[in-house]
């Protein structure tokens, strides 16, 4: 089988029991209780889905999308307030998102999507003595 090269935009959402995700385009639908199960549970679907095409996937061809709210409910190590400061926003401009009181525009979004993957990436490097 050959390796799936494209990227897969993944929408998930929060359930009272944990997690749903589908990747409408491909109509592939999972759930699970935490994302890393979500994960797996997405990557055998879709292996399922492209197996008679000969296809695996993997993944690293997947492209989760949650909003800002699901993203700190789950991710609750990641303090809205320090990535605020981290980012140069106004903590509470980024409560209001975070809270789903306001909706950021596509730029602000970007600026906080990139402020996560800094600190995301800083976190990676660090080495404990």
């Amino acid at each position: 089988m050959k390796k799936l090269k494209r990227k897969i935009d993944v929408t998930v959402e929060k359930t009272d029991s944990g997690f749903s995700a589908y990747a409408g385009d491909l109509n592939v639908f999972t759930t699970a209780r935490t994302i890393p199960a979500l994960h797996r549970n997405l990557t055998e679907a879709l292996n399922l889905y492209y197996e008679d095409r000969g296809y695996s996937v993997s993944s690293d061809n997947l492209k989760l999308n949650l909003d800002l709210q699901q993203f700190f409910q789950y991710y609750k190590v990641l303090n809205a307030s320090f990535l605020a400061e981290r980012i140069g926003m106004n903590p509470t401009l980024l409560s209001q998102y975070v809270r789903g009181k306001k909706t950021p525009s596509p730029k602000q979004t970007l600026k906080i999507v990139k402020g996560i993957q800094r600190v995301g990436k800083e976190l990676s490097e660090i080495q404990l003595s």
